[in-house]
């Protein structure tokens, strides 16, 4: 059976000190091994290491209102290019050259009224988000390519 390449980029790299908060986008991550990314809120042992959210998602929210950009779901990884809540447990995500995320989990819960939901009045986070381990440490910027193989 021939494999499927699907091809995206990085958008924008988002890190936050605190959980349920937005984060904001900084040039360049620094992603440890089975830990996630260096100085965010979200990073240790857990399966839900990093957060990836599509630029696609957040403009669905955009309204003549609000007018919403990367890290404000509180998403590690703006992506483009990519249905990230389709993709099944288990997908590795190859990112720049160095950087393998395996799919944990495709959204989430929301059990408390975070910032975000307080400042939104919704999330998409629960539905369109997705949240990965890292497999393979190294640096993540923006504009970088995103490979998965299915």
């Amino acid at each position: 059976m021939e494999k499927k390449i699907i091809k995206g980029r990085v958008v924008k790299v988002n890190i936050s000190k605190t959980k349920g908060t937005v984060k904001t986008s900084v040039p360049e991550v620094k992603v440890l091994k089975e830990f996630g990314i260096e100085s965010d809120a979200h990073a240790g042992f857990k399966h839900r290491q990093i957060s990836l959210l599509a630029i696609e998602s957040i403009n669905k929210m955009n309204d003549d209102k609000e007018k919403f950009k990367p890290g404000d779901f509180a998403e590690n990884i703006t992506t483009e290019g990519i249905s990230l809540n389709v993709l099944p447990l288990g997908t590795k995500i190859k990112i720049g050259n160095d950087v393998i995320l395996e799919v944990t989990q495709i959204g989430k819960e929301c059990h408390t009224r975070c910032d975000i939901f307080n400042k939104v009045g919704t999330c998409i986070m629960p539905t369109e988000g997705i949240f990965t381990r890292v497999i393979s440490g190294g640096d993540i910027k923006e504009n970088d390519p995103i490979n998965i193989e299915l």
